[in-house]
């Protein structure tokens, strides 16, 4: 059966050399697994001079869409509008499909050719902001529609309060038209506030990023990714096009982005703030590989499973406070000691640096408030939970000892609102995280492990598939020659 892809209607010029606009619109959604149904607003010759707008005419605009809204779009994605008059008409399309607006507010070319009416930036704040689900200015943009001058970071996060209060949102602002060595962009919404940090390429086929980033966005949002999700996956898709750009007829040419991103080197920083430098990476903890890992919740387990062959395990203790917690901590350190393994303490950061821990292993809230400088000044190797595309930036951003990935399979170990990996996903993370030790984790068992091992993961995390199963030790020990290859 052949799938179905999820239609994005991409409103926006036809741009007469194929390097902006329209074009750019279709290669990106059809790289990312979404159908773009094009309406063009306008037929440009974008050009130093001589150039051409040639907005298409009223009742033009309207049967492309209503064509395109036989599709029952998911998405909405607008570049170029010429006027007033196409924003209202493009608003009402919106409220009347229901889809998501991801709105690439453009007003003038690469070539500086300005590609709006004059009654279009007024247009824009007070009939299609509110509309807007995503917002993706570059720096000019949000100066000319915030009323804001744009010279810090400080600056670029008041811009971007002001268009979220004129309507919008959510709101990322692009800093590729910025200085020094990373391309920073910062995004704000309902729930979250981040920065997104790429090191800067020295591209020199860069035309339709502006085009290719809200459009990797709306792919994104089609294919059901959340708003944050949706960022990053843009982001690490312009790195992507950005490194594949191609030059043509002997001029500046396109970005390139032709799969979904799955590059290592493509996935950006997310941090809280705009300054940004690449941290001094924690200690390697990968040799020999972490194979099977044991998550467990005390240390008398760690007596159990040590003498197995087990080399990495994880003390995971929700239910003792104060001295219980830390004679248990420093129980399960001396065991772990006593038989040359790695033993990484979950959530319990300072307990574990004070008792001398090998490392700790940290969840997305405990990221939060963990003291990581403190734990990176200490030695201690650091593991990161991951769900998805935006908690897989964050913990990029801080350059861990390995990265664990999850849920793989459905699990009964504690709720979460993630849609299991499977092994294609998993194999997907294998790429994205190329540079880092993966661990496998959620719903793993000794019938699957064969499976997981197989994508190229270097550790496999199991809770219940060893602590309740009828025999733990027997069963550590057929993991841990299987994980070993023996």
């Amino acid at each position: 059966m052949n799938p179905t892809r999820p239609a994005v209607v991409a409103i926006a010029g036809s741009e007469a050399t194929g390097v902006a606009g329209i074009a750019v619109d279709l290669r990106v959604l059809a790289a990312l697994g979404a159908h773009g149904a094009p309406v063009i607003t306008a037929n440009t010759a974008q050009q130093a001079e001589g150039g051409a707008l040639n907005p298409v005419a009223p009742e033009v605009l309207d049967r492309q869409l209503a064509a395109a809204a036989q599709l029952a779009p998911a998405v909405v994605k607008t570049g170029l509008l010429a006027d007033a008059g196409q924003i209202a008409r493009v608003a009402e399309f919106c409220t009347q499909t229901g889809a998501l607006l991801v709105c690439d507010p453009v007003l003038r070319s690469s070539a500086d050719m300005a590609l709006t009416a004059a009654d279009a930036p007024a247009a824009l704040r007070a009939t299609l902001l509110p509309r807007v689900a995503l917002l993706t200015p570059n720096l000019a943009e949000a100066e000319a529609l915030a009323g804001i001058a744009i010279r810090t970071a400080v600056d670029v996060e008041r811009a971007a309060a002001a268009l979220r209060a004129q309507g919008a949102a959510a709101v990322l602002i692009k800093g590729g038209h910025g200085g020094g060595d990373f391309s920073s962009d910062y995004f704000t919404g309902a729930d979250q506030t981040f920065w997104l940090h790429s090191p800067r390429l020295p591209a020199a086929n860069r035309r339709g990023t502006g085009c290719a980033l809200a459009s990797a966005a709306a792919g994104a949002l089609a294919l059901g990714y959340g708003l944050a999700d949706a960022v990053v996956i843009a982001k690490a898709a312009i790195n992507q096009g950005l490194r594949q750009g191609y030059a043509c007829g002997g001029r500046e040419g396109p970005v390139q982005i032709d799969r979904f991103p799955d590059g290592a080197g493509d996935l950006p920083a997310l941090t809280p703030t705009g300054d940004y430098r690449v941290p001094t990476p924690f200690p390697d903890c990968n040799t020999p590989r972490l194979g099977l890992y044991p998550v467990v919740d005390r240390a008398a387990w760690l007596a159990r499973l040590l003498p197995q062959g087990v080399t990495t395990i994880q003390l995971r203790v929700k239910d003792l406070q104060g001295a219980a917690l830390r004679a248990e901590i420093r129980a399960a350190i001396a065991l772990a000691r006593e038989h040359g393994a790695r033993l990484f303490v979950n959530d319990h950061w300072q307990l574990a640096m004070e008792e001398g821990a090998y490392g700790v292993h940290l969840g997305q809230e405990d990221l939060r408030v963990a003291d990581i400088e403190a734990l990176r000044a200490a030695g201690l190797r650091l593991g990161i939970s991951t769900h998805c595309h935006h908690e897989a930036a964050r913990a990029h951003a801080l350059r861990p000892s390995y990265v664990a990935c999850g849920p793989i399979y459905e699990t009964t170990a504690k709720a979460m609102p993630w849609v299991p990996h499977g092994l294609d996903g998993l194999r997907y993370w294998r790429r994205l995280f190329a540079g880092y030790p993966l661990v496998a984790i959620g719903g793993i068992d000794a019938a699957r492990t064969p499976g997981v091992a197989a994508t190229g993961v270097d550790g496999v995390a199991m809770i219940s598939g060893i602590t309740q199963h009828a025999d733990p030790e027997g069963t550590a020990r057929l993991l841990v020659d299987l994980l070993d290859g023996r």
